[in-house]
């Protein structure tokens, strides 16, 4: 059996936690390797709703869960997270949960300046959620971050914050903001501390540990392929590389167990925050999709914008993930809409691309060029085989595939676990 990756394909919010879900059934050990709880999975099981941050899916399967070193951590969101989901009736324990201990901390003063800097960027603004992921991420780069086996030696932690401080507070002084208080920053993770350190374990050994018995991973990726800091609209993206390549890095892992790259591709398409959009959609038709949709984001409760399905993107995508299958979500979405449109190129001044141009000018002044489609009126909600799909809702899947060069491997017809169409196991060999 194979090792499997799971990537959003689009600018995340594909329906990732719920495939992830549905795959922690043939999973052994599911793992988070990059981002931080900045993103959101929503998982609807027996009529439960668990919306996950930082946790990795696996947790409402029981399945081993582990957060690798790619992903920041912000530790008293963990907390409040595992608050959230025990009250659901789960039980988070060291057995079940893993954390990397080379993984680096997102403290208070992370999440200050991410609002601070964002205020002050005015019309520069890219739509940061504001809770300190960046800088965390620029911490780390820079190597003055506070990492979670740091926890472990707190006699060594004073030297630490004043090196990370040396530059955080030059940072606020410019922006007008009140010099870090040294001892309550100290006072909270030496407090926070006890209640991590159960969980820390080095995770690369726990996974070359797991391949060696052979065991099946699921590598679960947060956001998507188009907010990767090198190969998405930038600036318009995250501060981590979302890309499957990152779950090997991510997670202390080779390449070669990255396994199977499922690509996570909406029926349409949405975008939380700022940057291009080509495909957006301002009438009637995308107000529908995105209430039928109930397009929010999950972590930030922010409106999704909402437009048509983009080839040319998904191509893009496949291409820099070697996305092996797509699953397609949200199809139900689309009943009743009489002509759907797909993106087949751009029109960029006096040239048609078929790529995502590099220059923000060029992304701001695109055209897409569309394909249009006959609709359906029948239901496709719910559906768990092809035969219960309406022929024009089959004719669209088939199209999408031959645009995008890559199989559709799983088809999802709600948020419910079990409304899922397979055609290939990503699992098998």
């Amino acid at each position: 059996m194979a090792n499997v990756t799971v990537i959003g394909a689009q600018w995340g919010d594909e329906g990732k936690g719920k495939l992830v879900d549905w795959l922690s059934n043939r999973a052994d050990v599911v793992v988070r390797f990059q981002g931080g709880h900045n993103a959101g999975h929503t998982l609807v099981v027996d009529g439960k709703v668990y919306k996950l941050s930082l946790l990795p899916s696996g947790v409402v399967q029981g399945k081993l869960s582990i957060v690798g070193n790619g992903v920041v951590i912000d530790p008293w969101a963990l907390f409040d997270e595992i608050a959230r989901v025990e009250a659901l009736g789960l039980s988070i324990t060291p057995d079940l949960l893993v954390i990397a201990d080379n993984a680096c901390l997102i403290l208070p003063i992370h999440s200050e300046l991410d609002i601070a800097r964002e205020a002050a960027a005015g019309a520069g603004k890219i739509g940061t959620t504001g809770r300190g992921i960046g800088p965390a991420y620029e911490d780390k780069v820079g190597r003055r971050a506070i990492r979670v086996a740091d926890l472990a030696d707190l006699d060594a932690l004073d030297a630490k914050i004043e090196r990370l401080l040396a530059h955080h507070n030059a940072l606020r002084a410019g922006l007008g903001l009140e010099p870090v208080d040294v001892a309550a920053l100290t006072e909270k993770l030496k407090a926070v501390a006890p209640r991590l350190l159960p969980f820390i374990k080095p995770v690369w050994y726990v996974l070359d540990k797991a391949k060696s018995e052979g065991k099946r991973i699921l590598f679960e990726g947060a956001q998507g392929a188009l907010l990767d800091i090198d190969h998405g609209t930038y600036p318009f993206v995250t501060s981590s590389n979302t890309v499957a390549g990152q779950a090997a890095a991510g997670s202390g892992m080779g390449p070669k167990s990255v396994g199977y790259v499922l690509g996570i591709l909406k029926a349409y398409t949405t975008r939380v925050g700022s940057g291009p959009f080509p495909t957006e959609l301002f009438d009637e038709i995308g107000q529908g999709i995105a209430t039928r949709g109930h397009e929010f984001g999950t972590v930030t409760g922010r409106a999704r914008r909402v437009g048509w399905l983009d080839a040319v993107l998904a191509r893009q995508s496949i291409a820099i993930n070697g996305i092996d299958g797509i699953a397609l979500t949200k199809l139900d979405i689309l009943d009743g809409i009489e002509t759907i449109k797909v993106c087949v190129g751009y029109k960029v001044g006096d040239k048609v691309l078929d790529y995502l141009p590099a220059s923000f000018k060029d992304q701001q002044g695109i055209e897409p060029v569309y394909e249009e489609l006959e609709g359906w009126s029948e239901s496709t909600q719910g559906a768990r085989s092809w035969k219960d799909l309406p022929g024009n809702a089959v004719k669209y899947v088939r199209r999408i595939e031959e645009l995008i060069g890559a199989p559709v491997a799983l088809l999802s017809t709600s948020p419910e676990r079990e409304d899922t169409i397979l055609m290939r196991d990503p699992f098998q060999d």
